[in-house]
């Protein structure tokens, strides 16, 4: 049963035998904004005047050819037409790139907030850093206190005089010890 196609299987609808047009709504949309910037070129505006010239030119002097004449209602035809798909165009062309600036404009906006968050983090990080190194015993202030332990420690110790042998032995070496360098 797991061999069946999907035409012969009783569960899947049977897809539509309709011939349907098939276009890329996105190569529609290429196509219009290659166009739009072609007519916003000097090439295009140079192409379309020699176009206009040529044709008046041979409208007037060429009396065989004379295909329009003096009013040039067919020029102005034609000019209608290329205006009438150029506009949808442009317009078709200038909604893509607004879209694209959205999506742009969002993007920025997110990094930028991603960029202030990660800014705030590190500054109270730093704070806290700076707190925490007023409050981090250095060097100099461990040897002033042990310095200050030492001398209480020879001071206890001083007052003190020994009764038995074993006593002043110990007493002696402990002075020994405490006032040795180092």
């Amino acid at each position: 049963m797991s061999d069946l196609s999907a035409r012969q299987r009783l569960d899947t609808p049977r897809t539509s035998r309709r011939f349907a047009l098939n276009f890329d709504v996105e190569a529609v949309g290429r196509v219009s904004e290659s166009f739009a910037r072609f007519l916003g070129t000097g090439r295009y505006l140079a192409i379309q005047t020699i176009f206009v010239l040529i044709w008046i030119v041979l409208n007037i002097f060429a009396v065989k050819w004379q295909w329009d004449p003096y009013p040039f209602i067919l020029l102005n035809l034609a000019f209608s037409t290329q205006a009438a798909y150029a506009a949808p165009l442009i317009l078709l062309a200038q909604n893509r790139q607004e879209n694209r600036d959205r999506v742009s404009l969002e993007e920025d906006r997110r990094r930028a907030e991603r960029t202030k968050a990660d800014t705030e983090y590190l500054a109270r990080e730093l704070a806290a850093l700076r707190l925490a190194v007023g409050e981090v015993a250095t060097r100099d202030y461990l040897r002033r206190e042990l310095e200050e332990l030492r001398e209480k420690l020879i001071e206890i110790q001083q007052p003190q005089t020994p009764t038995s042998r074993d006593g002043a032995s110990k007493t002696a070496g402990s002075e020994r010890r405490a006032k040795k360098p180092g």
